[in-house]
């Protein structure tokens, strides 16, 4: 039965790391002491599924990421994605995360659309984090390589009246932007 779930499922993307140059920017704005850089670039995985009937794809840190409750935490993932034209991702937080230590996208759910990869940030995608845990110091470290957020690919349309004609390019609300 699973062989024939994925063969019926449509491949409308592709992961890929951003360069060394635009991670390394991104990097140091986010963990300004990082020491070696293109160790923690080099150790960057691309987002997977952990079974056949996984629908997330686990985003991956790149580096131990401590989550304190109170603050957001910007984690640089390292990953662009290459997304078929009427596809989105979704970026959710894992939910072990949420159960056990109140963490949270910032913004709820991320949306990548397909236009992002082309932006002037090589379609980095970047995902805040806060914890919001009630008891005061709490904390929660990611270690490196660990899942913390998953990816989800949906289907979307457009309304008949559809006339949308703008470029992106940026990351954070750029599409409103004048």
């Amino acid at each position: 039965v699973a062989g024939k779930a994925m063969g019926i499922m449509k491949r409308i993307a592709e992961f890929e790391k951003v360069s060394l140059e635009q991670f390394t920017k991104d990097w140091i704005k986010a963990f300004p002491d990082t020491q070696d850089v293109k160790s923690v670039y080099d150790s960057i995985k691309l987002p997977t599924r952990a079974t056949v009937g996984s629908a997330g794809y686990d985003f991956f840190a790149p580096a131990d990421v401590t989550i304190k409750t109170g603050e957001s935490t910007l984690i640089p993932t390292g990953i662009r994605a290459k997304i078929d034209d009427g596809w989105v991702l979704s970026i959710f937080p894992r939910s072990g995360l949420g159960f056990k230590h109140r963490v949270g996208l910032d913004n709820t759910v991320g949306i990548i659309d397909a236009d992002y990869y082309n932006s002037s940030n090589e379609g980095h995608i970047m995902i805040k984090l806060s914890c919001t845990a009630h008891d005061d110091g709490h904390s929660v470290t990611v270690p490196a390589g660990d899942g913390f957020s998953q990816g989800i690919f949906t289907q979307f349309g457009i309304t008949v009246s559809d006339n949308a004609d703008g470029i992106r390019d940026g990351g954070f609300g750029s599409t409103t932007k004048a």
